[in-house]
């Protein structure tokens, strides 16, 4: 007889009724499927962290390369992304759901194809933005099929550790090509770029589509077989009842008489509330990831560590970083499913404003105090010009207290990856209903990377009317507002199925701050009838089953 998982919270009521075993089989192909999509995350990760090394080497070209570009055009490659992916965002969904979840994400490997031939080939600067565009649409594009699938793919109790590896592996991606730029020339890197693209599109043949889009294009029976792969190959009666469930979602209004909606029923889903309070929250998730200080960091951390005086050198700080922030990412995938989502965004929020804050305190102190030369500790070495009491005097202030705001700076990175950078793009697959789950990911995504450029632009503005000080005092400022809001709005959604998720939002039924998780009934009470020596009766089989 085989006994039942169950998601129980905190005080035992009792919320699932499938019939999965909770082990390494049913995990195993949930794990495969996410790691596939991973690898086109990581492909897309390589594209940002590119032109890292495509800069410096077009900037001041080797002998025998035929591109040399100009600061006025430099400027525009670091630009284009961060231009063109919110566009690609916002008709992601639009463009993508007709397709499929895992079609989507085979065809959105072409225009990355195209970019590395682009520029390994490439002989203008025309080529070049072209190249960077064809990345930037692709990275838009992607954004809806990557975050809905994974969360239509995977059990309530796997779901956010499994969502938090898609920054990481943006994450190594990025990394990955810094460490490729220390062996190989930029344009062989681009060449190598292509294997990872190439696999992805052979990988993600061998991986099933999700069952809900299946569902939503009543396409049952090949849904039936997609949850048999994704439960651990198993039968069709066992993803029964979790075939039902996701029918029920989709059984709603017009699709109950089995009619189209109209375009303008489509467009009312999204002036709904079940809409509009998930996007707000993600939108705000958004916005204190990006402005609690490590956006700017991650994008300006040379010139950040060159004014704060780090202790080492300004590009070993930079490689840390980038450690750090892989460290923080995957400590993020091994606690949420413990923890839960919310304190790890008011551990995040909460360490990265207390980090603004003291950088900011230091730098104020530092401008007051060891610029001026008062600071008793502060060790001063004296140069006497020509050695006459009326020449001029160099004074070297040695700051013994530059060690500070790098080891702040260190620590945000980490804190912050370990939950508010990686918070939205957990909730942005789940917390939307159904219906507009893919356009909503879609525009959200757009909105974070809106929220991403306006934070990079308005950083050298700050610095320059604010300081350093006012600008991280700022930073600090806004984490700490979005600790406290978020302890307000953001429910606890770990463990939790769709449907719940999705009722909590309608304001049929509020989700509660405790983390479900899935528990193995104890074999003991699995069946007391066995106890009765009634397990030979037909009609005590299965009695394991929850009514």
């Amino acid at each position: 007889m085989m006994a039942l998982d169950t998601e129980v919270a905190g005080d035992g009521a009792t919320y699932a009724h499938y019939v999965y075993k909770k082990d390494f089989r049913t995990a195993l192909p949930q794990f495969l499927a996410v790691s596939v999509k991973n690898l086109l995350l990581l492909g897309y990760g390589m594209t940002l962290g590119f032109t890292t090394i495509l800069i410096p080497a077009v900037e001041k070209p080797k002998e025998g390369e035929v591109l040399y570009l100009e600061k006025s055009e430099i400027s525009w490659i670091s630009s284009i992304n961060l231009i063109v992916v919110p566009l690609g965002c916002a008709v992601s969904g639009i463009v993508t759901t007709p397709i499929g979840r895992r079609r989507s994400m085979q065809v959105v490997n072409l225009p990355f194809f195209i970019a590395w031939l682009l520029f390994h080939f490439s002989t203008s600067t025309g080529h070049l933005y072209a190249a960077l565009f064809l990345t930037g649409l692709a990275g838009g594009l992607l954004e809806a099929p990557v975050l809905t699938y994974v969360a239509e793919i995977t059990q309530p109790h796997l779901r956010g550790a499994l969502t938090a590896t898609s920054s990481m592996c943006i994450l190594i991606g990025v990394f990955t090509q810094f460490l490729f730029g220390l062996f190989m020339y930029w344009r062989t890197v681009a060449l190598v770029n292509i294997i990872f693209t190439i696999l992805a599109v052979i990988a993600l043949c061998f991986v099933p589509e999700s069952p809900h889009w299946l569902v939503a294009k009543k396409r049952y029976e090949d849904a039936r077989k997609s949850l048999q792969w994704l439960r651990g190959w198993t039968g069709p009666h066992v993803v029964e009842q979790e075939l039902q469930d996701i029918k029920a979602l989709f059984k709603r209004g017009k699709d109950v008489d089995n009619t189209e909606e109209t375009l303008s029923e489509k467009v009312y889903q999204y002036c709904r509330r079940s809409f509009l309070l998930p996007f707000f929250l993600v939108s705000f998730s958004f916005f204190v990831g990006h402005f609690s200080g490590m956006t700017t960091l991650q994008t300006y951390a040379v010139s950040i560590f060159q004014m704060l005086e780090a202790p080492i050198d300004k590009y070993y700080a930079t490689l840390i970083l980038g450690i750090l922030q892989i460290l923080g990412s995957g400590a993020c995938v091994l606690l949420v499913h413990y923890t839960g989502k919310r304190p790890l965004a008011f551990f995040s929020t909460g360490v990265a404003g207390i980090c603004c804050i003291l950088v900011a305190i230091y730098d104020l102190y530092a401008r007051t105090h060891i610029m001026s030369g008062v600071s008793l500790n502060a060790e001063r070495v004296v140069t006497d010009v020509n050695a006459t009491l009326t020449s001029e005097t160099e004074v070297f202030v040695k700051n013994p207290y530059s060690w500070m705001p790098t080891t702040f700076l260190m620590v945000l990175a980490l804190a912050t990856h370990t939950g508010i950078r990686l918070l939205p793009w957990i909730l942005i697959g789940e917390v939307f209903n159904a219906k507009t789950r893919s356009g909503g990911a879609g525009l959200a995504s757009a909105v974070g990377y809106i929220f991403g450029f306006l934070t990079n632009k308005m950083y050298i503005s700050m610095v320059d009317t604010l300081s350093i000080w006012g600008t991280y005092g700022f930073y600090g400022i806004v984490s700490l507002m979005g600790c406290t809001v978020l302890y307000f709005i953001l429910p606890e959604t770990e463990g939790k199925k769709l449907n719940e998720i999705e009722n909590h939002f309608t304001g049929i039924r509020k989700l509660t701050n405790q983390v479900y998780r899935s528990k193995r009934r104890p074999q003991n009470e699995v069946s007391k009838m066995q106890e009765m020596k009634g397990a030979t009766n037909p009609t005590f089989e299965n009695d394991t089953l929850n009514i």
